[in-house]
């Protein structure tokens, strides 16, 4: 607890008894016991707030499901990849040559620059 081993909580309690003094010791351990009933009551308030909140009983969630050090991004990939989906496996039908050629755009026309001339400068594309 706070990285303080037995022997170092022990001279921190011989020296909390010599700077409070014997008279006001007792006064400081009841506000103590006070603080941690006072902590206690307020996390179990917190506790049943959150299942009354959630509605669903915490107890029954798979915690290990959502641990943050389970993801691995390989393993979604993989399944989402290998997702048995039927809509992803239907063949797609190919038009005819003759619809395609209907529905393309005519291409456009290509001009070419005399040997020597400069190509068309906009100023205001850049």
């Amino acid at each position: 607890m706070f990285g303080i081993n037995g022997s170092e909580a022990i001279i921190l309690l011989i020296i909390a008894v010599l700077v409070i003094g014997p008279k006001r010791l007792p006064d400081y351990a009841q506000k103590l016991a006070n603080l941690v009933k006072e902590v206690r009551r307020m996390a179990s308030g917190a506790r049943e707030q959150i299942k009354e909140e959630v509605g669903v009983d915490l107890d029954d969630v798979d915690w290990k499901k959502l641990d943050p050090r389970q993801y691995d991004p390989r393993r979604i990939i993989r399944e989402a990849l290998l997702e048995d989906d039927e809509d992803h496996r239907k063949p797609v039908s190919t038009p005819a040559p003759a619809a395609v050629a209907a529905a393309a755009p005519p291409a456009p026309e290509i001009v070419r620059l005399a040997p020597g001339e400069a190509a068309p400068f906009d100023s205001e594309a850049t």
